[in-house]
């Protein structure tokens, strides 16, 4: 059959029809096990009874409608994220992306505000902030850039967990305006920002007047046991994006400032046509009340540990294999070659979805959901592949 897509994807050869928890099936009938959650997308899994009712709700009141009115719905998904974070107010957007960006004007704003003409911002190797051409710019991956220079100036890279370099910059580059990093790296291979980096970041940039801007779009909304992964270093950032599994599946972004950085944006300086649109933060507000009533934050940690400990047990002793990284349900398997073959195989051979990423990173992303079987399942299905495949020699 001719496709009218444009090839921007290396699809797999099946399609998903349905889901349930954390197991989906193919229009052929298939079923699978699902470690990767629509990419840290879909938070309460497949079909969760508590939300679909709730959206079949909204959608049959009000899916869209304009910024120009009140929004009763932002506001209540804006209050409940600013309980939970400590920040002031928030943005509703669409995707990771769009968060990233307005964080990256944010920046910018504030920088002339307080008259520098030029303002920069240090960003970090590996990272990956998204694929337009501002956030795409700010993102560490020479391979995805390639094709698309001209980039967006006004980036200083440094290496990650490096503090000696960014205070370096600060007594050397007066235009630096803000730090902007993931909080642990998803596309970049599954790299934890240390937690003593992220506390000598929030005193660096207290010292020089610069905004700690941290991308919690994959890592954030409970993935790690906290509700923001940046929680465990007992900080509070002047900006923090979000997105994924904030909606459980509809598609949202956020971005959530504190006192430094809610006002830099004021009426005609940003917007957005779909964001924040009725469904959307219907989906944000249920996912958040979803997860407190379930008791998520604590499964995801235990369910984290006890996918970590199988593993660990598993494959320890295999040549090839380098380490486990990450935190609650983020987790990535360094291997010491390229194994992007695995995702194919993993859901032919074993009825198991997950991703590769940064070439030789196993990428483990479960709903937060997921049960002390499902991630007994994971471990069993998952060991033996990475076993036979490091047979072959790099």
């Amino acid at each position: 059959m001719t496709s009218h897509l444009m090839n921007t994807y290396a699809r797999l050869p099946f399609a998903l029809s349905h889901g349930r928890g954390c197991r989906v099936w193919d229009t052929e009938g298939r079923e699978y096990l699902d470690a990767l959650a629509g990419i840290a997308v879909n938070t309460l899994g497949h079909a969760h009874p508590k939300l679909v009712p709730a959206l079949q709700d909204q959608v049959a009141r009000l899916i869209h409608c304009s910024n120009y009115y009140q929004a009763p719905l932002q506001e209540a998904l804006a209050a409940k994220l600013c309980g939970l974070s400590g920040l002031s107010a928030a943005f509703f957007c669409n995707s990771g992306l769009e968060a990233n960006e307005g964080a990256l004007k944010i920046a910018r704003k504030f920088g002339h505000d307080k008259g520098i003409e030029r303002p920069e911002i240090i960003v970090y190797d590996k990272a990956f902030h998204g694929r337009s051409i501002a956030t795409l710019s700010a993102t560490g991956n020479p391979k995805i850039q390639k094709g698309f220079e001209p980039l967006v100036e006004g980036f200083v890279r440094l290496p990650l967990n490096d503090i000696e370099k960014v205070r370096e910059v600060a007594r050397t580059n007066k235009n630096v305006v803000a730090v902007f990093l993931e909080t642990i790296q998803g596309e970049g291979g599954i790299n934890p920002t240390r937690v003593d980096t992220l506390r000598e970041l929030r005193a660096v940039c207290d010292d020089n007047d610069w905004l700690l801007m941290l991308d919690e779009v994959q890592c954030g909304i409970g993935r790690t046991g906290k509700w923001f992964a940046h929680q465990w270093a007992g900080i509070v950032p002047d900006v923090m994006p979000l997105a994924k599994g904030l909606g459980s599946g509809v598609p949202i972004g956020a971005i959530v400032a504190g006192p430094r950085a809610k006002d830099v944006l004021g009426p005609g300086n940003h917007g957005t046509t779909f964001g924040g649109n009725p469904l959307a933060m219907r989906a944000g507000v249920e996912t958040l009340r979803i997860m407190e009533e379930d008791g998520l934050l604590a499964n995801a940690a235990a369910m984290g540990e006890r996918i970590k400990a199988g593993l660990t047990t598993g494959l320890q002793d295999l040549p090839g294999f380098i380490e486990i990284r990450g935190q609650g349900l983020m987790l990535g398997v360094q291997l010491d070659r390229p194994c992007n073959e695995l995702l194919g195989r993993a859901a032919k051979e074993a009825g198991l979805l997950i991703s590769v990423t940064a070439d030789s990173v196993i990428r483990l992303l479960p709903a937060l959901v997921l049960s002390a079987d499902d991630a007994d399942q994971i471990v069993k299905r998952l060991v033996p592949l990475v076993r036979d495949f490091l047979k072959s020699p790099a």
